[in-house]
């Protein structure tokens, strides 16, 4: 295996970290489940998998070693991702006693695992924008959530819960 594609590789998780770092470092302020390194580690690990899963289907050894009813679907790694954030934002939402809290950072670590599938998929510009407005949304949209008076549920609230 050529040690350039590996580098490159290696440079997609470290952009997707970044940018989920961007998301992470919102949550964070914000004093939320998930904060700066959840977010950065969820947004690598899938531009990894994506990275491994690119590297195996270029790997000569593996091409040969397998039997030819098999095939390799690199999609089915990012069924992986999406499946372990799944796990990973059950535990940012249920709360003691089964209070749920914490939608928002789940959502938020669900798009980041996607920007890092995306990076990991080299589409950086996609990842970029997908981050800039994740960040819109979180940081701006948020102030809107936030109006004194708004009614949420039917309750009134300055301060909202669920994020």
């Amino acid at each position: 295996m050529e040690w350039m594609t590996q580098l490159e590789a290696l440079a997609a998780t470290a952009i997707a970290m970044v940018l989920g770092g961007a998301v992470g470092f919102e949550r964070e302020l914000k004093d939320r489940p998930a904060g700066f390194r959840t977010h950065m580690l969820v947004a690598g690990a899938a531009a990894l998998l994506v990275g491994v899963g690119r590297l195996t289907l270029e790997d000569p050894a593996v091409i040969e070693a397998m039997p030819s009813f098999l095939r390799i679907d690199p999609l089915r790694l990012v069924e992986a991702v999406i499946a372990g954030v799944a796990f990973i934002g059950a535990g940012t939402i249920f709360g003691r006693r089964g209070h749920v809290k914490g939608i928002t950072t789940a959502s938020s670590l669900l798009m980041v695992a996607v920007v890092g599938i995306a990076a990991g998929f080299h589409y950086y510009v996609l990842a970029v924008a997908a981050t800039v407005l994740t960040l819109a949304v979180l940081a701006l949209l948020g102030l809107l959530d936030r109006k004194p008076g708004r009614h949420r549920d039917g309750a009134r609230s300055s301060s909202p819960d669920d994020d």
